[in-house]
């Protein structure tokens, strides 16, 4: 029995852009077709983007979808596509077309909708009843989306219908345990059913979710045969054998083994440069503060979009110390960036002066503080406005969490690269990417090892406000991540003060949360469209 070729195209496909994904499809098509495959298969509503989110409302959108997947089946003769799409008939369903003879010859509907972290897929589509089976090459092969294969029963249904081979197209977004969890799941899928897997991956950023890739083949033993490489746009083929129900990798990109920090650079940079180019800004800016957060925003930002699309300005004021003046001007120079010093203490004292005769009568306190923090937002927004460059927040997650930043000041951004990255983690990244730096470091060392502080005031440290950040992301991981209650979290060791003043910053921020900057989720419960809780809750 002939072997069956496949080309998966592991590529992006933007949110919204209909005809230029059809377009990137026929020209990957034209390459399926030169390689000699039978089958191209694309990602999961590639042909719309994925998440299309309440562009599936209009009926322009779902039409015009429509017919480019018309135009597409009439490119297909001696090549069968499968392209995931919105299908519209009454009611809308997440599916793939099967594209062959010029034609649409076979439609499956995704069965089972994840409606939980990221996904709404009950919010807009209608489930599928039954696991498509279509013959090609003389091949048996299931047509699965996505979340039917973290399910038996899809696959079960599939086999049991006589698939070999079973395709499954994904839109599955990253996270720092994701990768892990696809393998266990397809090697069950393969060891219940007998069946060889490909699974094909969507990669690319999206607003606040950003796709790996990592695409897998899996053979019918339940013996991982391949792995792609992640956050790489690329065309890969493989080779099925019916007799042995095994699949063949042929020059695929070998992925290194990865450490866990490397891995989350790379989509921390994906997540950038994807935002940055889909949203057509010429490059970014940030406040550069000699601090670590700032330092590893701005190394972020080269390596994803290049030194000269970023401008880094350092707004200084009496309480700004000379190691971060240091600091910052060595990092800039060191990476290359179009660099700034704007003194903001005159502007601090004139917005003093002018508050001064409504201030009479109360102490200085953190209005002071903040009114430096927001001093600093009017000018980078000044600065975005007049350049036209994005300018990126530098606040991390740990941050975020407790409301230890400033609205309108720090926290003024179109998009938070460190939103969904604790401090510590922070730390970890920017030693991490020291250690490639080859001809430098990206960050100076004495960011890194200083005590961090926003410097509004003399003396001061993160730690005058915050327990230490060991311990706080400790609990805040427990509390976000793992859901657990204070109690529980007491239990596991921690101060009883502690966990009930960290909770109830967490619990008190939410309105601060709610103003934040998109940032690319990474962790398994990032803040935004994962985790929304009330504003307004009598909940402790």
């Amino acid at each position: 029995m002939a072997v069956l070729r496949l080309a998966l195209a592991q590529h992006d496909f933007p949110v919204g852009a209909v005809a230029a994904n059809a377009a990137k499809m026929g020209d990957l098509m034209a390459q399926a077709r030169s390689g000699g495959a039978e089958l191209v298969v694309f990602p999961e509503l590639a042909l719309s983007g994925y998440p299309p989110e309440d562009l599936l409302l209009r009926p322009s959108f779902l039409a015009a979808c429509q017919q480019e997947l018309e135009a597409l089946a009439t490119g297909t003769n001696g090549l069968a596509a499968l392209v995931g799409f919105p299908h519209s008939e009454g009611e809308v369903f997440n599916a793939a077309a099967l594209l062959r003879d010029g034609r649409i010859a076979q439609i499956a509907h995704k069965q089972a909708l994840p409606n939980y972290g990221v996904f709404d897929d009950k919010r807009y589509f209608r489930p599928g009843h039954a696991s498509a089976v279509t013959t090609l090459g003389g091949v048996r092969i299931g047509l699965l989306i996505c979340e039917d294969v973290w399910r038996p029963e899809p696959a079960a249904a599939a086999a049991h219908a006589g698939a070999e081979l079973i395709v499954v197209i994904n839109a599955s977004p990253w996270n720092d345990a994701k990768q892990a969890e696809r393998e266990a799941v397809l090697v069950a899928r393969a060891q219940e059913t007998g069946c060889a897997f490909a699974y094909l991956n969507l990669v690319g950023g999206q607003d606040e979710v950003v796709y790996d890739g990592g695409s897998l083949l899996v053979n019918g033993d339940g013996r991982v045969a391949a792995r792609a490489p992640a956050f790489v746009d690329t065309l890969l083929w493989t080779e099925f054998d019916p007799a042995t129900r095994t699949l063949q990798a042929e020059g695929w990109p070998t992925p290194a083994e990865v450490p866990p920090a490397a891995a989350l650079y790379a989509a921390l940079v994906r997540g950038i440069r994807d935002y940055i180019d889909k949203n057509g800004f010429p490059g970014v800016l940030l406040g550069l503060s000699g601090g670590i957060d700032s330092a590893l925003t701005l190394a972020l930002a080269v390596d994803a979009l290049g030194a000269e699309r970023v401008t880094a300005v350092m707004m200084p004021t009496r309480h700004t110390s000379q190691l971060s003046l240091d600091g910052a001007r060595a990092q800039a120079e060191q990476l290359g960036v179009d660099y700034h010093v704007i003194d903001i203490e005159p502007t601090c004292r004139s917005f003093l002066g002018a508050l001064a005769p409504v201030f009479a009568g109360r102490g200085a306190d953190t209005t002071e503080e903040n009114l430096q923090s927001r001093t600093r937002g009017v000018m980078l927004m000044a600065l975005s406005n007049k350049h036209g460059k994005l300018l990126l927040a530098t606040g991390n997650k740990s941050e975020m969490a407790v409301g230890y930043c400033t609205l309108y000041g720090d926290m003024c951004g179109a998009y938070a690269p460190l939103k969904d990255v604790y401090k510590t983690t922070v730390y970890r990244l920017a030693r991490w990417r020291n250690a490639q730096a080859g001809g430098g470091e990206a960050i100076p060392a004495a960011v890194i090892d200083r005590p961090p502080s926003a410097e509004l005031r003399d003396n001061q440290t993160d730690q005058d406000s915050l327990p230490p950040y060991e311990v706080l992301d400790a609990i805040l991981e427990r509390f976000i991540e793992g859901e657990q209650s204070q109690a529980e979290i007491i239990e596991a060791g921690f101060a009883a003060d502690v966990v009930h003043r960290v909770v109830r910053l967490v619990l008190a921020n939410e309105f601060k949360r709610r103003q934040s900057a998109p940032g690319p989720r990474v962790t398994t419960r990032a803040f935004g469209r994962e985790r929304r809780y009330p504003i307004t809750s009598g909940w402790r």
